[in-house]
């Protein structure tokens, strides 16, 4: 007993009031939330380990009230609790009170509670020994009353006491949260941490990323107003130059293409991509809305709008390059006729559409040319079908084997910079796509083949003045092949013949080729003409019928069908009347 401590249990050192039973009640919830005495949570759910936690230190140990403890094993059922250390009644814990240590000897070891020893606890972790200081013998020499040292008094309110306030039960929080059953009072207990804040370098990261992406934003908006303010007002002609040439003879020459259905202001693009004219402004105006066809020109470089205009739309088409205009029924070879008019052929066309010469250099090909690339070069060269292969090798080295294979339309740009094989092949691979358009090959009724039937519709086109008559042309040609009759047309002995002449007559009926049907059964090696679509469609379905007999009887093209031949000379003798034949007539 330390010196001024009383014997009395009522009052405990320093004249503090001594600890009721009411008081040294221990402030614990059990499973349900409901608050227990101290000793019966220690004798029935407190673990012993725990209970330590509130008593005084064993002798010799430390101090270890706010140290945490691992939790003993709960006791088996049946098993003794083990009593609580106490260092006030009650099981109350109590404060480490300064103890003299007399020299030379061991400190007074403080009286134990007799109670029943506590049984055996399991191994737990070694704590951290602790040495205890100490002190010379002459500093205690005079001191035997007082304490070794002065320790300051610790005032704390036993727990129970209102400094304590009562627990307040929380939610548990997070998936880490402690069980309401795990929870004991201790002054170690505490509220989890906060979860940490985010860095504020990612902070800076965000908010430099939100900045540059508002700042790409502001730019893609700018240059979208922008352009579109810029293209809304050379829409509307504000920005549009208006700079135009005065030069009439222009610099030099240049052949553009205009698409066809181009509008005036691709016009005016074209050509002041080529320098023709100063600005598309100038050219509109000067234009003032006129039509004006796609094709090749032949221009001169920095020319006046207005002299531009006129060039693109002279009647006389002389500006024009490349444009050929084939009809239907004409042949490779220009013809001369009775009349001693020349009619140009095919080849003589092209050549004149792409003679042309280009600031002194000549271009275009020639009908020599057209001529020695037609009649030498491979069927594959040339661009020819595969339904006209065959005989067209078959012809090698005359130029006559492409008769009837360039379809009759208007070809708005040859290229006068091609070569004739070049020219040759894009104009009749054209055509074939072109005549299978119009169902030669796939909707065929005739009973012949695809080549044989443009051959057909060759003399279907030169025979016949009238469409309406194109049918029964067609049945009759059917009709003589079916018969085994030779065709005697006299188109197909035209074909050969240096003068064309509608009454065939003397020579003519001798000439020894394949062209000419008088002297040969069946049909010609070729076509003997460009086909239209008319005479074409008539062979592809002849008209029913069993005439074999026909003849024109006038100028107007009046055409008499006949099935047998007395019949056909009578219709003959209309013609001789109206004088448009004299063989034959009496």
């Amino acid at each position: 007993m330390r010196d001024g401590e009383s014997d009395d249990p009522s009052t405990e050192s320093g004249g503090e009031p001594a600890v009721t039973e009411e008081r040294r009640r221990t402030r614990h919830r059990d499973s349900q939330g409901r608050r227990a005495d101290a000793h019966q949570s220690g004798a029935e759910g407190m673990d012993p380990e725990r209970l330590r936690y509130f008593t005084q230190p064993g002798e010799g140990a430390s101090h270890t009230r706010h140290r945490r403890r691992r939790a003993a094993p709960p006791a088996q059922p049946g098993e003794p609790t083990p009593p609580a250390q106490s260092g006030r009644p009650g099981g109350i814990p109590g404060r480490a009170q300064p103890v003299r240590i007399p020299p030379g000897g061991q400190p007074p070891q403080p009286p134990r509670a007799q109670q029943a020893p506590p049984p055996p606890a399991p191994p737990r972790r070694p704590e951290p020994e602790y040495v205890e200081l100490r002190y010379d013998d002459h500093e205690f020499s005079d001191v035997d009353a007082q304490p070794a040292y002065d320790e300051p008094t610790y005032d704390e309110p036993a727990y129970g006491e209102p400094a304590h306030p009562e627990p307040v039960a929380t939610t548990p929080r997070g998936p880490r949260a402690r069980d309401e059953d795990d929870w004991w009072p201790g002054a170690d207990d505490a509220e989890p941490a906060a979860a940490p804040r985010r860095p504020r370098r990612r902070n800076r990261e965000n908010q430099k990323k939100r900045r540059v992406v508002l700042a790409l934003a502001i730019v893609f908006m700018l240059a979208l107003v922008g352009g579109v303010g810029y293209y809304g007002l050379r829409s509307m002609g504000v920005l549009e130059s208006r700079k135009d040439y005065t030069n009439t003879a222009g610099a030099s020459d240049v052949i553009v293409d205009i698409p066809e259905n181009s509008t005036l202001s691709d016009f005016g693009r074209i050509l002041l991509d080529a320098d023709v004219v100063g600005s598309m402004r100038a050219f509109l105006d000067a234009a003032d809305g006129q039509p004006m066809s796609g094709g090749l020109y032949k221009m001169r470089t920095q020319i006046p709008a207005s002299t531009a205009v006129e060039m693109l739309t002279d009647e006389s088409a002389q500006h024009r390059v490349g444009r050929v205009v084939i009809p239907p029924g004409l042949q490779l070879d220009s013809k001369t006729g009775i009349d001693d008019k020349v009619t140009p052929g095919i080849f003589q066309l092209i050549e004149d559409a792409t003679a042309t010469e280009v600031n002194g250099q000549p271009e275009g090909v020639t009908v020599a040319q057209l001529e020695e690339a037609a009649a030498t070069s491979t069927p594959e060269a040339l661009g020819v079908p595969d339904w006209a292969k065959e005989n067209v090798a078959s012809m090698t080295g005359d130029h006559r084997r492409v008769e009837g294979l360039i379809a009759p339309t208007t070809w708005e740009r040859v290229e006068p910079d091609h070569t004739a094989v070049q020219i040759l092949n894009e104009m009749i691979s054209k055509s074939a796509v072109m005549f299978d358009q119009w169902g030669l090959v796939d909707n065929n009724k005739s009973g012949l083949s695809p080549y044989e039937t443009l051959i057909a519709a060759s003399i279907v086109e030169r025979e016949v003045r009238h469409v309406e008559d194109a049918p029964k042309v067609a049945r009759v040609i059917r009709n003589r092949l079916d018969e085994d009759q030779r065709l005697e047309m006299d188109s197909t002995q035209n074909y050969t013949a240096a003068v064309t002449n509608i009454d065939v007559h003397g020579e003519a009926y001798k000439a020894d080729n394949e062209w000419n049907t008088y002297r040969y059964k069946g049909l010609p090696p070729t076509p003997i003409a460009a086909v239209g679509v008319p005479a074409l469609e008539a062979m592809l379905d002849p008209a029913p019928g069993s005439w074999l007999y026909f003849v024109t009887v006038d100028t107007a093209g009046t055409t008499l069908f006949a099935n047998t031949f007395e019949e056909h000379k009578r219709n003959r003798t209309v013609a001789c009347k109206n004088k448009l034949v004299s063989t034959g007539c009496q």
